[in-house]
């Protein structure tokens, strides 16, 4: 089974004006790993679609109305990391198996795609970023012990990470998808501190390795005017140009993020210095 939703772009002078429901109600993706589903947001930020597939058995990932495309990678790229059981991505006749935490770019023309897990009592949960593609670059598998690795932060600010850059310039070629994960250490509760914005493209977080009964606080807004977004397990946030995004958790944690926009240049982002947040 196939759903999707739609999300429009939001005005950062509209958001102040928002209350908690209306915020969850335009950032908050709390939909995902549906057991036998395959669920998706397409977004107005930069045409970005987020998602999930959970198969029990196979999955076969179909368009969508508003690609208005004969098949869904058509026009685009996507990138996908399990974060459940052993599973594997079939594209185009070809076997990607992919454990927890694997990731695989699939660029466009990638005509049939399928999902599949291993064990039903198990399953695959992939989680799904796509982008428009304006040319083809070669499918690409990628382990996590396979990721370009970069140590940030101290045990002493709590924020002390590392950030897995998976699908990115260096790694994997893409036309503007970039993704990877970010595993906090033990002790450590903050992540994207100090926060920052990039005009130049969108982002979205996808919160995992949250302990039962723990949850993440999550940041976005403009620097000075900032809203929050209480998150759970396996849920994800979008974050439009003009907005930080970071988070504390009750416990430390793991994110996905991907983003997508006007270049490829990671560093490219303004820092909001931390004594500057309101």
């Amino acid at each position: 089974m196939m759903k999707f939703n739609c999300r429009y772009a939001s005005n950062p002078t509209a958001v102040k004006q928002y209350d908690t429901e209306r915020l969850r109600e335009e950032f908050l993706i709390d939909d995902l790993m549906r057991n036998n589903e395959i669920n998706l947001t397409y977004t107005h930020y930069d045409r970005y679609i987020v998602g999930s597939a959970t198969p029990l058995n196979s999955l076969i990932l179909e368009t969508i109305d508003p690609l208005k495309s004969s098949y869904f990678l058509e026009r685009r790229e996507m990138g996908i990391i399990n974060v459940g059981g052993n599973g594997a991505v079939v594209a185009d006749g070809v076997t990607y198996e992919l454990g927890f935490k694997d990731a695989l770019y699939l660029g466009c023309e990638n005509k049939d795609v399928v999902f599949k897990s291993d064990n039903a009592n198990n399953p695959a949960k992939f989680y799904i970023n796509s982008a428009p593609a304006h040319c083809k670059f070669p499918n690409k598998k990628v382990s996590l012990a396979e990721a370009k690795k970069i140590e940030l932060g101290t045990l002493e600010t709590a924020n002390h990470r590392t950030v897995n850059q998976m699908i990115i310039g260096g790694v994997v070629t893409t036309c503007q998808l970039q993704m990877g994960l970010t595993e906090l250490k033990t002790g450590s509760v903050w992540n994207t501190m100090p926060a920052h914005v990039h005009d130049r493209r969108m982002e979205v977080y996808f919160y995992l390795d949250i302990p039962e009964n723990q949850a993440v606080c999550h940041f976005m807004g403009q620097p000075q005017e900032t809203r929050h977004i209480w998150m759970h397990n396996h849920q994800a946030v979008i974050s439009p140009p003009w907005s930080i995004h970071s988070g504390a958790g009750t416990s430390n944690y793991t994110f996905i993020w991907g983003m997508a926009g006007e270049n490829l240049d990671y560093g490219d982002m303004d820092i909001a210095k931390i004594t500057d947040l309101k």
